[in-house]
């Protein structure tokens, strides 16, 4: 019995202590269900603005093609003229150091495949390429590379120079007969990151070793990057008809490259830039000299 009293004291006070307690209520006018109260977000609206920002960049489709410029209204130049100021940028620099650089954009699609390819020109701008030619010394194809200009020639000896870190040569040419035996060796770790391990997909394991080696003496590997083929195409001191006949060469060879690719790929060549070591590029208009240009003995002194 007691502790049935006291339970009913308890809810009779919390009753009365319930209706004692004081209710603040708004008028029904002020919280009427059809009023909006409105107040500071907090920046919500900016937020969802910067959300569907980023959802219209989401709903962009990336672009196929590499972003091509309206060349009517930027200065294009002869190849006198280019070379011309390409020299004054080059003014006091010692002449062997700086070589002409040729830029050839393309209108291409990004993930496509690629122009690359090897170009021995008409004046070969670097003529001290060291070679080397994995084949026996004492073979025929061996004497033949050789006589052909080869600096290393051998097997086992270059790969035990190879091994311990004497790596004394720019390019490396492999005979197909001795192709199992370099493979043997495990040289590829090494010659790999270097770009120097052949391969028949670059074309540096052949069977006429001696013909590979005369076009490679001299000759120059071109590659296109992000839709721009780029190679060295002269010296210095070489004189604008000599410039002539390589850019001639380079661009009719990345044309043939571009041809030889599958007719579903399309290719074209967008512009033609020319620059140095130290000089910025000058866009060609495909002219040997104009009215204004210096002559060309002029241009081949140093």
């Amino acid at each position: 019995m007691a502790s049935a009293k006291t339970g009913i004291t308890q809810l009779g006070r919390q009753y009365f202590a319930s209706t004692l307690r004081p209710q603040f209520r708004l008028p029904a006018a002020i919280c009427s269900p059809q009023q909006q109260f409105r107040c500071a977000s907090g920046g919500g609206g900016a937020q969802k603005a910067k959300a569907k920002k980023a959802d219209a960049k989401k709903k962009r489709k990336p672009k196929s093609e590499f972003t091509q410029y309206d060349l009517k209204n930027i200065d294009r130049f002869a190849l006198c003229d280019a070379m011309r100021y390409i020299r004054a940028f080059e003014v006091g620099r010692p002449p062997t150091s700086s070589k002409y650089e040729m830029h050839v954009k393309l209108k291409t699609i990004k993930n496509g495949p690629t122009v690359r390819n090897r170009l021995r020109l008409p004046h070969p701008v670097k003529t001290d390429l060291r070679i080397c030619v994995i084949a026996p010394p004492d073979s025929k194809q061996g004497e033949a590379a050789k006589a052909a200009g080869a600096t290393l020639v051998g097997e086992d000896a270059i790969f035990e120079a190879v091994k311990d870190g004497r790596i004394e040569f720019d390019r490396c040419l492999c005979h197909t007969d001795s192709l199992q035996k370099l493979n043997k060796a495990g040289l590829g770790r090494i010659l790999g990151p270097r770009g120097l391990m052949p391969s028949a997909k670059n074309g540096t394991v052949v069977k006429d070793v001696a013909t590979s080696v005369k076009d490679m003496v001299g000759g120059s590997e071109y590659r296109e990057r992000l839709g721009v083929v780029r190679m060295a195409v002269g010296q210095l001191g070489f004189t604008p008809e000599e410039m002539q006949r390589n850019i001639r060469a380079f661009i009719g060879n990345v044309k043939k490259d571009m041809a030889s690719m599958s007719d579903r790929i399309n290719k074209d060549v967008a512009e033609v830039v020319l620059s140095s070591t130290h000089s910025p590029g000058f866009s060609l208009n495909g002219d040997f000299r104009s009215a204004t240009s210096p002559p060309t003995r002029d241009l081949s002194t140093l």
